[in-house]
């Protein structure tokens, strides 16, 4: 239950772990922060922007599906150890199917014995019905919605905090939601717990600065930080994940679980703190505006690094909408080549596969012709570089059918018989292109509901 502002002086501290940053992160450290981090929460971050939209075509396929693949095997892992902790999970898992994935732990509960487990399931993000055909204009691009015609597959609102509160006061041990905006899934219990009120600007920006600093989940503690030779990690393969320790006011101290791998310093939480922030002064999310131009970090110990500063100014008056919608098809072929002249026939083998489709008068967009590890992220040749004594070839681009598609990757495979020598190890692949636009759409327009199921 939540607590007044009056009795905020005598609050404990709120532990919260993160235990994903991304869709496929890993299990171990989940695990690890159930079993050990004597946590209040544990939060699962799993949507990135496409995501959603690759679960409802999934759904669309099987009505039981859609939500995240890892769902039941990562629950099964750390639902034992948070029910005997008193762990309350917090997960947007649910991607395109929030009911389905509950129903889904519910199970996991009953064959695990876990008896009297509440699970709430969050919906209301979608918001097809009010964007596809709509006039609502893309935020990124020229047009509107209605552009996309039938192509379209998703749309999914990024909402806030507020319907994840509504389930932990309902009693939710486990929250799944789907698309909800990234800091909001570590704000929720802090908003819940503390008593914050939903317009404490001050106060909701400095969660949001919680759940940004912890939302990527290894980031923080130095899995996007090592550069070997430059910034060590120790201990890399048993990298831990952070937990965040909040006080009532809103700092907080950032650290992990003791023994594990990783590092948490003023560098790493100066790295993460600046990850896809435009604006550091006005960092738009769904509760707030958060503002980190403020922020100091200060390292206080071995791995715990103290936050303060964040502050926050008024909610956007809309929500950001992701709107997924089929583009076409890409096929890509790869073939490798090593030993003396192995970047010459490279080029040459690319050069034939150019050739070979506009002779079969392929109608090809988004073309990539490129040699991995030569000129494939710089798109380029890039000063002196010491010839490569392998090289691999990767041809790639966007067709309308699926025929196109497949007829890059057959000629690239067919480079092992009828191209330049020496080509081995040759691999294709043919897929759907699922793409996102994003619209705004009033806040108000968007109603959420929290389903409540009993183990």
């Amino acid at each position: 239950m939540a607590r007044s502002s009056g009795q905020t002086e005598a609050m404990p501290n709120i532990r919260i772990g993160s235990g994903a940053g991304f869709a496929d992160d890993r299990l171990e450290p989940a695990v690890e922060l159930a079993e050990r981090g004597d946590l209040d929460y544990l939060v699962f971050e799993c949507l990135a922007e496409r995501t959603i939209a690759l679960a409802q075509r999934d759904r669309l396929l099987d009505p039981g599906a859609g939500y995240n693949e890892w769902l039941t095997e990562r629950m099964a892992a750390v639902l034992p150890a948070c029910v005997a902790r008193g762990t309350r999970i917090i997960t947007n898992m649910g991607a395109a199917n929030p009911l389905a994935a509950a129903q889904a732990v519910a199970g996991i509960a009953k064959q695990a014995g876990l008896d009297g487990l509440t699970i709430a399931a969050v919906t209301g993000d979608d918001v097809l019905s009010l964007v596809a055909g709509s006039d609502l204009a893309f935020t990124d691009r020229e047009g509107t919605a209605a552009l996309l015609g039938d192509a379209v597959l998703s749309a999914n609102a990024y909402v806030g905090s507020e319907p994840l509160v509504r389930a932990l006061t309902l009693g939710a041990d486990v929250v799944i939601s789907g698309r909800i905006a990234d800091p909001s899934l570590y704000l929720a219990p802090l908003v819940h717990e503390f008593g914050w009120a939903a317009d404490d600007w001050d106060l909701i920006g400095k969660g949001i600065c919680v759940g940004h600093l912890l939302e990527c989940a290894g980031q923080v503690t130095g899995g996007y930080f090592a550069d070997p030779g430059y910034k060590e990690v120790p201990a890399l393969s048993r990298l831990g994940f952070p937990i965040a320790e909040v006080c009532p006011d809103g700092t907080f101290a950032v650290t992990k679980v003791a023994g594990s791998g990783g590092l948490v310093d003023v560098r790493t939480c100066t790295e993460q703190l600046l990850y896809e922030v435009h604006d550091p002064a006005a960092y738009v999310s769904a509760d707030a505006v958060a503002d980190f131009s403020g922020v100091h970090l200060e390292q206080t110990g071995p791995d715990r690094v103290r936050v303060t500063g964040a502050t926050g100014f008024p909610r956007p008056a809309q929500l950001k909408v992701s709107v997924g919608y089929l583009d076409g098809y890409l096929g890509e072929g790869q073939i490798s080549y090593a030993g003396p002249n192995a970047q010459a026939r490279g080029r040459l083998a690319l050069e034939v596969v150019r050739d070979r489709l506009e002779q079969a008068r392929q109608p090809l967009a988004d073309t990539r012709f490129e040699l991995i590890g030569v000129d494939s992220i710089h798109r380029g040749p890039v000063g002196n570089h010491v010839e490569p004594v392998e090289v691999r070839v990767r041809v790639a681009g966007r067709t309308q059918t699926l025929e196109a598609a497949i007829r890059i990757g057959r000629e690239v495979s067919s480079l092992w018989l009828n191209g330049p020598t020496g080509g081995g190890g040759a691999a294709r692949r043919t897929e759907q292109v699922v793409a996102i636009a994003s619209v705004l759409l009033p806040r108000e327009l968007v109603t959420t509901d929290v389903t409540v199921l009993e183990v």
